[in-house]
């Protein structure tokens, strides 16, 4: 890949590895660590992509590996954060500000449906290719954090 090719890549697709990132890890350091990862692994593969569509999936699942990773680390296991989620990303309207930061609220695996659900606009087929998860768990999911926003935010929310 040259460094074009790349750097288009990389202007056209860093919100969606960021917010992806964001919803799986919730805080926004180890966000922009596992963006600069995902971006550090394009740039080494060997992968011959189809389509930008195919790039983006792409990204999204290195991302969901590199937030895994970050997860089954020591340092994560030993250290205990203090950093929250102190602000939305800039591209969400304010009015969707209180939803995204219930949606950020929700456990990781609830959290990271939602958002490439309703914010990357993935269907349930694509979101458990992107994830390794079933269908019929992925709609499971996105029926249970429905739920519980509808629970905290009641009917506004929808």
């Amino acid at each position: 890949m040259d460094s074009s090719e790349f750097n288009r890549i990389v202007e056209k697709y860093i919100d969606v590895v960021f917010r992806s990132a964001l919803s799986f890890c919730k805080h926004k350091s180890d966000a922009e660590d596992i963006t600069q990862n995902t971006f550090i692994k394009l740039l080494k593969c060997e992968v011959d992509f189809e389509s930008d569509g195919h790039i983006r999936k792409w990204l999204i699942r290195v991302a969901a590996n590199e937030s895994k990773s970050l997860w089954r680390s020591f340092w994560y296991k030993r250290v205990i954060s203090f950093n929250d989620l102190d602000h939305e990303p800039e591209h969400i309207e304010p009015i969707k500000s209180d939803i995204f930061a219930e949606v950020m609220k929700l456990p990781t695996k609830y959290s990271s449906v939602l958002h490439l659900y309703y914010y990357e606009g993935y269907q349930c087929d694509e979101i458990a290719a992107i994830l390794g998860i079933s269908e019929s768990n992925v709609q499971t999911r996105l029926m249970r954090a429905r739920k519980m926003l509808k629970d905290k935010l009641g009917e506004a929310w929808i």
